[in-house]
């Protein structure tokens, strides 16, 4: 019997073993963190806090904005400085607050919960929403958001992401290595929340350390199944997991609730059982730092609102020629210009590249339609003509190809031979209409 996956997809080599066997170390905390407002999908915070104001860690400082959105809370005690916008990955400008670090480490009052599996759905749904948790895999939806579906899409099945597909990065495998209980934990308060009976756990082949710890960890755990993936790219992408793990498709411009499944990244599982458990809100993620270009790749936990550089310091800094820094991976992640740039909830990895490994094209030629980004599509779509309208201005015309189906996984512009910036042309031609 084959492994679990999907149909489409590519297979760039996966890199994974310059940091793989890096063990999750704590960064030293930063002198000063710049927390965006708006590191979550939906509306951006509202601040709690005005310039001067003292604030212990784990403290919150911005205020949910809407349904769709999530509070955030300060990374280290110490006094808030300044409120003013910041660039982030993708070069907005974000409203920000900024702490200065007065190195006391002094937390704010943490509701402990020891017996938290017998608290209700609705007290442990609130928890994860007052702990400010998102999806650790880099969409950061607000989990509260995907926790409440509407009842006329009941959910039966939660998957918990650790496939882990974008190459380089180690952060969710170093994960199930090291705390697989808790994230064990987390899936089965997910499966309270939503009354459901069926958990799995979607794993890449190319962990099997990670699959047999995680199987170990779910030993007489009812209903709980670890599925092992066939090692592709994009199959870390939730519409893809579902097909492998539970071979259910979701419809055109659908989302998972419609076909009953809620997925969460195995970072987002272990939050949840931290916020459960102790009352602890999401202040710290494991980050990779890695890459050709940088001196000691290291799997850190950093605190949100640390600066990049702060992380690229604590793994050796650069080498000689390194020439791009992106936040997250080679596929999905964005070049940065500034390593003042701030962690966010949604940071997987920093990669720095060296000019050795950076292939630059100012022009791209004409689409020669040979068909290889539509065999590369998981999800079925016709690259090309998306490309070619975006290019030309047809914005309209590229809803009627499906437009928001594609969820700009980068495989077709992998595979183009005439090196066309595929997803570009789409994100400009999303940008232009309305979903």
């Amino acid at each position: 019997m084959g492994l679990a996956t999907f149909r489409g997809g590519i297979h760039p080599p996966d890199k994974k073993a310059l940091a793989a066997g890096s063990s999750i170390t704590d960064v030293k905390p930063p002198k000063i963190i710049i927390v965006p407002l708006s590191q979550h999908a939906g509306a951006p915070c509202k601040p709690l806090v005005s310039i001067g104001q003292e604030v212990k860690k784990g403290e919150a400082i911005g205020e949910a904005g809407g349904f769709v959105s999530a509070p955030v809370h300060a990374s280290v005690s110490g006094k808030v400085v300044a409120i003013a916008e910041f660039p982030n990955a993708m070069g907005r400008m974000v409203n920000s607050i900024v702490i200065e670090n007065d190195g006391k480490e002094e937390w704010t009052t943490l509701k402990d919960s020891p017996d938290y599996m017998n608290l209700s759905a609705e007290e442990l749904k609130e928890k994860v929403k007052a702990a400010g948790i998102v999806g650790l895999g880099g969409a950061a939806f607000p989990t509260s958001v995907k926790l409440s579906p509407p009842k006329e899409k009941p959910i039966n099945t939660v998957v918990i992401n650790g496939a882990e597909c974008e190459p380089y990065l180690t952060a969710d495998y170093r994960l199930m290595l090291e705390k697989p209980r808790e994230i064990v934990e987390g899936l089965k308060i997910l499966m309270k929340v939503l009354n459901v009976s069926k958990g799995y756990i979607g794993i890449e082949n190319n962990k099997p350390d990670a699959v047999k710890t995680m199987k170990d960890a779910v030993q007489g755990a009812p209903g709980i199944e670890v599925i092992a993936c066939e090692v592709k790219y994009p199959q870390g992408a939730e519409k893809m997991l579902i097909k492998a793990c539970v071979d259910r498709e979701v419809p055109p411009r659908g989302l998972p609730m419609d076909v009953g499944v809620v997925v969460q990244n195995v970072g987002t599982a272990l939050a949840i059982y931290e916020a459960a458990r102790f009352g602890k809100p999401l202040i710290e993620r494991v980050v990779t730092v890695t890459g050709e270009g940088i001196r000691e790749p290291k799997n850190l936990m950093a605190r949100v609102g640390a600066k990049i550089a702060d992380l690229i310091e604590e793994a050796g800094g650069f080498k000689d020629g390194a020439a791009k820094v992106i936040a997250g991976g080679p596929m999905m992640g964005f070049a940065i210009a500034s390593l003042d740039i701030p962690v966010t909830k949604g940071t997987s990895g920093i990669l720095v590249m060296p000019e050795a490994e950076i292939e630059h094209s100012e022009e791209f030629g004409p689409c020669i339609r040979c068909g290889r980004c539509i065999g590369a599509c998981a999800m079925g779509l016709q690259p090309f003509m998306l490309s070619i309208l975006g290019e030309i201005g047809h914005y309209e015309e590229a809803k009627e190809y499906n437009l928001f189906d594609c969820f700009e996984c980068g495989s077709c512009a992998y595979v183009c031979p005439a090196k066309r910036p595929i997803v570009q042309l789409v994100r400009l031609a999303k940008s232009m209409v309305k979903p």
